[in-house]
């Protein structure tokens, strides 16, 4: 329809094609709930109010609001193609996401965000996209590519593409090297986000300077402060590592929400389809004492106008149709969900189908050079030695010195010491480099857990007890061409093949949570600690930018230092 069509609807001189009746309309403008209908042409909302229309559903009174938005969220950690993806978290309300998809760069490059852009198109779901800004994220790893400001900008005037993905390497802004600045040039006319835990005072300012305007690393309300007041969005993380909102949440007042809003960051198959998605932000924050209307608001007004999305996030003329259905707010249980006017989800079950489609430049992407026990052998000047302390439902570790066993000078496993062995083995280029560490409070007994999916370089990370197991599961890795598996006493007992970049399989969702649920169990039988996701954390224990110490296929890192240190400390 034409503009003058639109207006003689809005004006109730026409008829809507379609009229949602009697809505509870959630006003995230004013933070009201208004009595109305609401007319809709095609993809558009052509007004609100008391309206008729060729096709008109009765909502009963139930709340309707705006599709929800993630304000930052990688498809990779949910282990499938952005359209399964998309079947999982339409149903309970997102309509659109902020992607970064610097997981599949890190091993593809390009490649890797083409086939995002490209797997994305024509879904009942807006994916936007993020250049990432770190592939690789440091340069004490080796990724699988490497993307500079002149790769970048073969992809920055993609209609869907938003500006730059978040800068992890801080320390490089800060000193405000070329190569970064390079990068930050290119996205200078839209939109860069940012990732700066612990970042304050005079480099906090330099950080921010260089143009980034987003925070979702925030773990305390102080951090969140301090960005607040020099102008930055901060996004609400929950995910299923990071959880940090019921501490935030709590910082968000009438003065600052305006500049708060929601993200996931990474969340697991399980988590969306257990607990959910954005929604589970929403509820979360109504268990903490917030408004319902204002954590909606988080969800969708603010999201949009952080991102510059001038037709989303509100129901309004001129506003697109992307409306969802809530039968109580307090529970915020999403019933139906309508994408530019069309209902493509109701009761939790995704009314579209999705295919599966397969490009050759994300596969056989796991290439090692040869590895023997020997090479897993960890040589010690002393039995003190440096150990990466795993802390509960977090991504932060903590560096600890512990004494440990030793014979002939190497690391030996002691079955009644929680400390266990874990490698990085870089799988792009056959380079043969393996980075050694030791791990406590993993708790994993009588076997070893390896995979490709292994923050941000996505090298092949393993973790044992034993040297027998871990080549096992290095080994199984290697013939199935990436992916995820468990071993016990020199057998597999269960892998997930990811042959996408081994980052993404190619089943269903519910085929991957079924095949995830069941490892879980088998890793709860070999002791693994209750209080952590072994997969997700073994991934997040190889990122050298999350504070304190971390491995990579390169050595030992103190995030603290930004430098390697020596593993075994000299008596």
């Amino acid at each position: 329809m034409t503009l003058k069509d639109r207006i003689d609807i809005a004006a109730g001189r026409k008829k809507a094609p379609l009229v949602l009746k009697n809505c509870q309309i959630i006003n995230v403008f004013t933070e009201e709930i208004l009595s109305g209908d609401i007319a809709i042409d095609g993809d558009t909302i052509a007004g609100i109010g008391v309206y008729e229309g060729e096709e008109e559903k009765d909502m009963e009174g139930r709340f309707v609001a705006p599709g929800l938005i993630d304000g930052h969220v990688h498809i990779e950690s949910s282990m499938v193609t952005p359209g399964q993806f998309a079947r999982a978290i339409v149903p309970r309300g997102t309509t659109t996401i902020i992607a970064d998809p610097h997981e599949i760069a890190n091993v593809c490059g390009l490649e890797g965000i083409r086939y995002i852009l490209e797997e994305s198109e024509g879904l009942p779901l807006n994916v936007y996209v993020m250049l990432p800004s770190c592939v690789p994220a440091t340069s004490f790893e080796n990724s699988g590519a490497i993307l500079d400001a002149a790769a970048l900008k073969q992809l920055i005037g993609h209609p869907r593409v938003l500006g730059l993905g978040e800068l992890m390497d801080y320390p490089a802004v800060i000193r405000g090297e070329k190569m970064v600045l390079d990068k930050i040039q290119i996205a200078k006319d839209k939109f860069i986000d940012g990732h700066g835990p612990g970042i304050t005072g005079h480099a906090l300012n330099a950080y921010v300077m260089a143009g980034t305007k987003t925070e979702h690393e925030c773990s305390t309300q102080g951090e969140m402060l301090e960005r607040l007041r020099l102008g930055m969005y901060i996004q609400i993380r929950e995910g299923s590592a990071a959880r940090n909102l019921e501490n935030l949440i709590r910082g968000v007042t009438k003065e600052n929400l305006r500049r708060c809003l929601f993200c996931t960051d990474d969340r697991h198959p399980e988590d969306i389809l257990v607990n959910g998605h954005i929604d589970n932000n929403i509820r979360t924050a109504i268990k903490n004492g917030f408004s319902p209307i204002s954590a909606i608001r988080m969800a969708t007004l603010n999201a949009a106008e952080c991102y510059g999305l001038k037709t989303l996030g509100a129901v309004a003329p001129g506003y697109r149709a992307d409306l969802i259905i809530i039968d109580d707010l307090q529970q915020f249980n999403v019933v139906e969900v309508y994408k530019e006017g069309k209902k493509v989800a109701e009761n939790g079950r995704a009314l579209f189908q999705v295919e599966t489609r397969y490009n050759s430049a994300v596969l056989n992407t796991v290439n090692i050079g040869k590895v023997t026990k020997e090479k897993l052998e960890i040589l010690v000047a002393s039995d003190i030695a440096h150990v990466i302390k795993i802390l509960p439902h977090s991504l932060l570790t903590e560096k600890v010195i512990r004494k440990i066993e030793t014979e002939e000078g190497k690391f030996k496993f002691h079955n009644r010491l929680d400390i266990l062995k874990m490698a990085v083995i870089e799988r792009h280029r056959a380079t043969g480099n393996i980075g050694l560490a030791l791990v406590e409070d993993f708790k994993l007994k009588n076997g070893a857990i390896a995979s490709t999916v292994a923050h941000d370089s996505h090298n092949l990370v393993v973790i044992g007890d034993n040297d027998g197991d871990m080549m096992t599961a290095i080994e199984e890795i290697e013939r199935c061409g990436g992916g995820i598996t468990i071993c016990s006493k020199g057998k597999v007992l269960k892998t997930l093949p990811l042959p996408i970049a081994g980052l993404i399989s190619d089943q269903t969702i519910e085929e991957v949570d079924a095949q995830l649920k069941e490892m879980m169990e088998m890793a709860r039988k070999l002791g693994v600690n209750g209080d952590i996701d072994p997969f997700m954390t073994l991934s997040f224990l190889a990122l050298p930018v999350i504070p304190s110490v971390k491995v990579t296929d390169m050595g030992l890192f103190d995030v603290d230092i930004f430098d390697f240190i020596e593993l075994s400390i000299k008596e």
